[in-house]
């Protein structure tokens, strides 16, 4: 059974960074395409930025461009989520996500497994 689980969340000052961490067990991570979302309080599920199995190729929302990095570490079965230059509407849980099989990397439905989320809250 495949167990996704996030850290790394907390509280930052707008400007800062913030390193998120998702491990994979249960099955092989270099076989998943992974993906970070994020969710605010009354908001949907938004995409944020996918990263191939063999880490070749990643694909971001605008919205994060620039700003935020998925590195992987297949040896270590994690995925990093680096966030530099933090705004106030960043703040919300953050998911990490796998799949086998991905035909659109921005659709949550596209993801077979999910962790629990953490929760990113950045101050003005």
């Amino acid at each position: 059974q495949v167990q996704l689980v996030e850290s790394g969340g907390g509280l930052v000052q707008a400007g800062g960074s913030l390193r998120l961490s998702c491990q994979l067990s249960g099955r092989t991570f270099s076989s998943f395409t992974m993906a970070w979302f994020r969710q605010a309080p009354g908001k949907e599920r938004e995409f944020l930025t996918a990263i191939h199995r063999s880490g070749a190729g990643t694909y971001s929302a605008d919205s994060v461009k620039g700003r935020f990095a998925i590195p992987r570490d297949n040896a270590k079965n994690t995925l990093y989520l680096q966030m530099n230059n933090l705004k106030p509407e960043d703040t919300a849980v953050y998911y990490c996500a796998a799949t086998r099989t991905v035909n659109s990397p921005t659709a949550p439905d596209d993801y077979d497994y999910w962790g629990q989320g953490t929760q990113v809250t950045v101050s003005s």
